[in-house]
Order: C-alpha cells, then structure tokens, then sequence
C-alpha cells in the first residue's frame, strides 16, 4: 500500500509538472494590467474603470487542470468588476502620504499616514508567494505550483467580513477596493511595481474600537507586556468571539501575526485590557479540495489549509494556527461560556445580515458565488455550537496556565470530581479580580501545566474531602524567584519543579509572527 501511495503521490506530481507546462518558474505569470482594455490609455481624469480583473491568469487553464488540480475560485479571478481609480491626494481629507513598503510572504503593501496621524495600508489584491519559497527552488516549478494555489483564495471575500464582524461584535478593518494606474507618480519606484494597473485594497491599519485605546500593539509586545506583569490581561471572552468568526468564516490563517491588540486605559474596577483586533482576511472562504491534488493537501498533508464548504469538515485543523493565542488566552473559559457565546453569535448573524454581507462582492463575483456562499455561511451557522464544543474540547485536554514576572498564589483544589485552579497576584497594586479561576473535570483534561514564571509565587494543593481526585495529572513549573509549594493531602498526581518549563512548551514563549 505504501508502494503504491509513493507512485500515485509521483504520477499526481509528474502530471501537476506536464500541466504546468515547463520545469522552470515562468517569468509572465501575472497579468500585465488589470483592466481588460489596458491598450486603451486611460484618461488622466478618470475617476473609475471597468472591466477591471483581480487576476484572469488564474483561469487560463482547461477542464483536465481543474480537475486535477481544483477549480478553486478561477473564475471569480477572471470576472471583470469595476473599481474607483485610487488618487492617493484626495482619497480622504487631507490626502495620504506614502511610507514604508512592506507585505508579508504574499502580499505586498504600502503604508500611508494620514494628516491627523491615523495610519493605513493600501495591499495588492493579487499575491506573489515567490518570498515564501526556499531560495533554491525559486528557479523550479514549485513556484508555479504555489503562484497558482492563489486562486484557491476569493479575491473580494475581504469585502464580505465587515457587515458580518460588525453584527457579531468582533473589531474589523474596512477595505475598499480601488484600481491603481499604471502611471500613478506615487508608485513608479521599482518596490512598488507590482501595485502599477492593479486591484488593491485600502484600509486602516489597525481595526478602530470606541472608546480609542490608549495604544495598538502586535502580538509580540502584547504577550510581552501580559507576561510581565498582571495589571494587563488580555480579554479573553472578546478573544473567543473573534476565533467563532474565524472559524465560521473559514479563516484558517490566524496565527499571531494576524493579529492587533488595543490596549485599554485601567479604571479603578479593572486593570488594562489587550483587546483583540483582528486583521488580514486573505483566507476567508477559503477553497482548495475540488481537485484531487487540491483534496490530498488539503486532508492529508496541509490539514489546516481547511476548504470553506456548508459543512466544517476538519474542525480542529481550521482552528489550529491560532493554538498559541488560544492556550494562553481562553485556558480560564469553560464549556458553558462556549456554547454561550456560539449562541449568541447565531442570534446575532440573522439570514439579513448574511445576504447583506455577501452582497458587498462586486456583482459579477456575487453572480458566481453569492447564492451558494450565503447558503454555505447559513448552514455553518446552525452548526456553530458543535464548532464551540470541538474547539472547547481541543484546548481542555492539556491546558497550559502561567502568571506573570510578578509574584502570584496558585491555589490547586482536588473535588472528588473535578479540580479548580485559582490564580491571584500577590504584587502590590495588582488589581484584586484573579487571573484565572477555572474547574477542570477529568474526562475532559489529561494534563495541566502551571508555570509561575518569575517572582516569589506560592502554589498551594487542598484537598477536599476523603475522596479527592488525583486526575488530571497537574506539572507545576516555579520557574525563576523563590517560590513556595504546599501541599495539604497525598498531592496525587501533582509534579512541582522549581525549574522553568522547557523552552519549547514554555508559556511564556515568545510568539511567531
């Protein structure tokens, strides 16, 4: 069976290769202008254009590629839209002023900053993966291969989030689709020539939330800042909200570096909170498995590469790229608070929402795929709840809870049926609410981590009555500081350490942007 695996896996690659048509990366393989009619110079007073296509090289290929391959979102490429002419002078009051050039592995983007400070980035709608690929095999037909699983993404599903984001109470970008000029003045230095005659989007960079927060940060200096001290803690029932988007979306692209976090003034009440601002939504309804190349990635070798369908078809791989913020930031939520918030995010996605959203497609993408998107969002919407109870189940079965550079108590209570863990600050001025408070039951969790970081932390087992539960298993790492470790009873199934956790699986591990 292995044999014939490797020979199938072999043909499937030789065919991807002959389809391709050359062992080499090829030099023309995007379209040289958006507009269908580029030969036709486009008057200096023009204000829009027609005919404008996000990439019709994605479907220039025949019914044996697609088959093989996967249809993907080919077409909607191809579908001529019209879009309004970006004048970066008189976009807004005040006009846009152009800075640094930037962009991800795919993406390339341009930041602009605005007369009254506020910053946004105009990104190109089309990408060139090219920078993602290994040196040596930039010269290959992998990069064929990769350039063309673009057209797995839907070039305007970014249009579609804002009405659904806002309806659901989740913190959104606002893009606007424009057309660039090939001889816009603002884009002839060669960092940008992949902007000149194409689509693009233009949106704030950071999500705006009322009141203003007193500062936007990425997720590194976020994580920094929660890690050293508690008087900022994350919002973890915001942060859930968001992630139910994700995953009713079919966002599978959420690792930290998609991510903002407003940082909240304190109040006497409650200490400074990172707010979750979400940001790039390139992988909404995401399809990749109606080809059988397409179908071996996505189910066998790229799992949480998940295609958006009615039905969600690989819970845990969909959800998976956001596991760093989800074990650190929703370790205190329990079931009910899942389901709870599932609910309420039906109720608040009617089917009005829903049409209104998809919609915003440009018509002739909304031609091609707005029934059954509507359709698909509509069905994954009923099953929201068996989404929140997977996703629940996921991240219960090894928990992983840290306090901070400060001194905190850990307090460890064994019930004969479950085992609640509550962490307190001990540092002066810290604010009184816990961190954490949360009971673990044992069919759900194997093993839970508690990590004390730096400080002088306190970690303290009870056990409550005759018949106190020794499962889960609970790995208490002290970490730096001189910490204290009591324990009231045999400690079953207690482990302390007054080392640090191993780097690797460290709660305070730095996260990967």
């Amino acid at each position: 069976m292995m044999l014939l695996r490797l020979r199938f896996y072999t043909l499937m690659g030789g065919a991807l290769a002959g389809l391709l048509g050359t062992g080499c990366v090829r030099k023309q393989f995007f379209q040289p202008d958006a507009r269908l009619a580029a030969t036709t110079p486009l008057p200096a007073s023009a204000d829009s254009v027609r005919g404008a296509t996000a990439g019709r090289q994605y479907a220039r290929h025949g019914s044996l590629y697609n088959a093989l391959v996967g249809r993907h979102h080919r077409p909607t490429w191809a579908a001529p839209v019209a879009a309004p002419v970006l004048h970066l002078g008189t976009v807004r009051p005040g006009g846009l002023r152009p800075g640094k050039v930037g962009g991800g592995f795919n993406s390339t983007s341009l930041s602009l900053m605005a007369p009254d400070g506020r910053a946004y980035v105009v990104r190109t709608v089309d990408k060139d993966p090219i920078r993602a690929t290994p040196e040596l095999l930039r010269g290959t037909f992998l990069v064929n291969v990769l350039r063309d699983n673009i057209s797995s993404t839907n070039p305007y599903a970014a249009l579609v989030v804002p009405p659904l984001a806002a309806a659901a109470g989740v913190p959104h970008a606002s893009p606007r689709l424009f057309y660039v000029r090939a001889d816009d003045p603002a884009f002839q230095t060669d960092s940008l020539r992949h902007f000149r005659g194409q689509l693009a989007y233009l949106e704030e960079k950071a999500a705006p939330i009322t009141p203003p927060p007193a500062a936007v940060v990425n997720s590194t200096k976020a994580f920094a800042a929660a890690f050293a001290s508690p008087e900022q803690r994350f919002a973890p029932a915001d942060l859930l909200r968001a992630r139910l988007l994700d995953g009713w979306l079919g966002d599978w692209d959420r690792h930290p570096g998609q991510w903002s976090w407003a940082l909240t003034s304190p109040t006497e009440a409650s200490p400074a909170t990172l707010v979750p601002l979400p940001k790039d939504r390139d992988m909404v309804l995401y399809r990749l498995d109606d080809g059988v190349l397409g179908w071996l990635i996505g189910h066998v070798f790229l799992r949480h590469w998940a295609t958006f369908a009615p039905r969600y078809k690989n819970p845990s791989g969909l959800m998976s790229s956001g596991h760093y913020l989800d074990q650190r930031i929703l370790n205190g939520l329990s079931r009910a608070q899942f389901q709870a918030a599932a609910g309420a995010m039906q109720q608040r996605l009617p089917d009005s929402v829903i049409t209104r959203a998809v919609h915003q497609l440009p018509p002739a993408a909304f031609a091609l795929e707005g029934p059954r998107t509507i359709a698909a969002l509509q069905a994954r919407r009923a099953a929201l709840p068996a989404l929140a109870d997977e996703f629940y189940e996921m991240l219960a079965k090894r928990p992983r809870i840290g306090g901070t550079a400060k001194a905190e108590r850990f307090t460890i209570r064994r019930y004969a049926d479950s085992t609640v863990v509550i962490v307190e600050s001990l540092a002066a001025g810290a604010p009184a609410a816990p961190l954490l408070r949360r009971a673990f039951m044992p069919a759900e969790t194997r093993l839970i981590q508690l990590e004390g970081l730096a400080g002088d932390d306190v970690f303290t087992v009870e056990e409550q009555g005759t018949n106190a539960a020794s499962k889960p298993t609970i790995r208490i790492y002290g970490g730096a500081g001189h910490d204290e470790f009591r324990a009231a009873g045999s400690g079953g199934g207690i482990r302390f350490s007054q080392k640090s956790a191993p780097a690797k699986r460290a709660y305070d591990k730095p996260p990967e942007e």
